[in-house]
Order: C-alpha cells, then structure tokens, then sequence
C-alpha cells in the first residue's frame, strides 16, 4: 500500500495544476486518472476549437502557443502532454477510484489496481464524462450519441440535433456541411441568446433558407430504431431518422461523489458542500477543485477560471499539514 501527503482524483487541465502546486510546495502526490491524460478533452469532438485563448489555458508557467487565437483539442492534447512532461508528474492512467473511506491518518482510496492511503484528497474529475440523460424510450438505441467526435458517420443520413447552445449548433452546422440531412430539436422558442457570436447568425440563416429544419418548443417523445417521435406545439409527429445526438450538456459525476461520501448541496445547483475561500469540504482536508464547484449550473466555470483553485487548495493544506507534523 503507497502512502501519500495527497491524493489528487482527476487528470484535467485543473488536477494537472494541482498536482504542479503539491509539487512545488515539496508535497509527496499522486494523481488518479480513471481514463487518458485529460480525459475529457480527449473526449471532445476531433475537429473542436476552444472558445478560449490559448493563454487562458496555461498552467505551470508551460507556454501556450497555438497556430490560431483560439487553439483546437489536437493542440490542447499537445500541450498539456508537454505540461505533464516539463514538471514530470506522478500520475497514474487508467486507474478509476472506486471507494474513499476514514482511518486514523486520513483517507484509504481503493482503486482496481491497488490500495492507496493519503492525508488529503483533492476532487477534480470535471463533469464532460457524464452525459445528461433525456429519459425517453429509446435512449439506449445505438444510433443515439451523447458524445460527439465527428461528422464523416454521418454522411448522407438523417440527424436529429437535439439542443441549441454551442455543442449543438455547432454540431448541426459541422454535420450540415459534410453531408447530412439535419433537423434540430428545440426545448425553446429560440436559439440560446448566449451562444457564440461567431455560431449563432450562421445556424439561424441555415434554419431560415431551410438547409437545417428546426422545431422549436419541442422535445423528443420516443426515439425509434428508424424515427423520431416529436412532441412539437402542433402535436406529436413521427420523423426519419438515422441517428441522433443529444448535445443537452453534461454534469458532474455524482456517483462518484457519493462513492466518495462527498456532501452535496441538493438545494444549491447540486454543487459540492465547500469552503469558498479554501475549497476544503466537510470531510477535514478533503477539497474541490475546478468546473465541478459550479455543480449542475456548469455554464459558470471553466478552465481559465478555475486554475486558481490549485494554489488556493495548496496555500491551505500546507498549513493544515504543517499543525498535523
């Protein structure tokens, strides 16, 4: 069994810089990754562009440079493969964290490949791996996608885009001009007021000339091996259909916070029960960090928000360390 100053679970852009904070404050820390180094920007679709700056995203004073303003996921992989590299941290790919639980020096965490002990935890596991669910017959069907990767299997179907913030849009736009037959699915009477300045006018227009059919005020009733059942202001119709993709967002991983006994604010957006100041929760030095703070509104933080999390955790560990020696 390994013992640890810290466990960190999550090797996001935001573990990442926890870990170079643990490291440069002498702590002993290892990061637990249940998937590849930034799982879930590995995740994104093939041909993502981030909406912010490249500089935005830096952590570890390890430069940024990208062809463009705004840099794609093949570079943000790039990249922080490069930040893993320059300070040589201690992770540990492919190793999901099953079980959190008290001892007498801190935390014992279980994983499938071995057992750890720590004196402190820091959560940073992001909320892209969990896909909100739309709850309707059909679901599990398998030409039904939550995650996006890229528009060539879907040429020359029929897609149903489900949602209208930037994923879908972007998606039904992206999909459009490969090739396929696309109709969006509208919660709203409108697409989202917010979406990028840069999507918005361009998946309006095509709504408007007829390239992409949208029904607005609608959800989707049944999802059928070959068709759609829309629940639509006139009634429900029956569309056909070879695939759909349910850009409807993403949440924190809840399950694994309950695994971890990790409290939540049920009346506060789901968040995590935590300091503001400190990120510390109720479970003495364990503490959150990154998007996953923001609980179900995860509009509200990102990356370049958030990469302040790691000092303000590490600022206050130290010290809590310091009375425990």
């Amino acid at each position: 069994m390994k013992n640890y100053d810290l466990i960190i679970v999550g090797a996001g852009p935001i573990g990442l810089a926890c870990g170079i904070s643990a490291a440069k404050a002498g702590l002993n820390y290892c990061i637990l990754e249940k998937g590849v180094l930034v799982n879930s920007l590995y995740n994104f679709p093939e041909n993502m562009t981030f909406f912010s700056t490249s500089n935005l995203l830096e952590i570890g004073d390890v430069p940024f440079v990208a062809h463009n303003d705004k840099p794609t996921r093949k570079e943000a992989l790039e990249y922080y493969r490069r930040v893993y590299d320059s300070w040589k941290l201690n992770v540990m790919l492919y190793t999901p964290v099953q079980s959190m639980t008290k001892n007498t020096e801190g935390y014992v965490i279980d994983t499938p490949k071995e057992q750890f002990t720590t004196k402190a935890v820091i959560i940073s596991t992001g909320f892209y791996d969990t896909a909100r669910k739309l709850n309707v017959p059909g679901e599990n069907l398998p030409k039904v996608k939550h995650f996006y990767d890229s528009p060539h299997p879907y040429v020359n179907q029929k897609v149903l885009v489900i949602g209208a913030a930037n994923s879908a849009c972007d998606v039904a736009l992206e999909t459009f001009y490969k090739g396929a037959e696309v109709t969006m699915a509208i919660r709203s009477n409108e697409i989202y007021p917010k979406t990028k300045y840069w999507i918005k006018p361009n998946i309006e227009n095509r709504i408007k000339e007829g390239s992409i059919k949208a029904y607005f005020e609608t959800s989707v009733k049944e999802i059928k091996p070959h068709s759609v059942i829309l629940d639509t202001p006139d009634g429900a119709i029956e569309i056909e259909n070879d695939f759909v993709l349910a850009m409807i967002g993403y949440t924190p991983d809840y399950s694994l916070f309950e695994k971890l006994g990790l409290p939540i604010d049920e009346e506060n957006a789901k968040k995590p029960i935590h300091n503001a100041e400190t990120l510390e929760t109720p479970l003495k030095n364990v503490y959150v960090a990154g998007v996953i703070n923001s609980g179900m509104k995860t509009s509200k933080l990102f990356i370049e928000n958030t990469r302040v999390h790691a000092d303000m955790i590490i600022n206050h560990l130290k010290t809590e360390l310091t009375q425990l020696a």
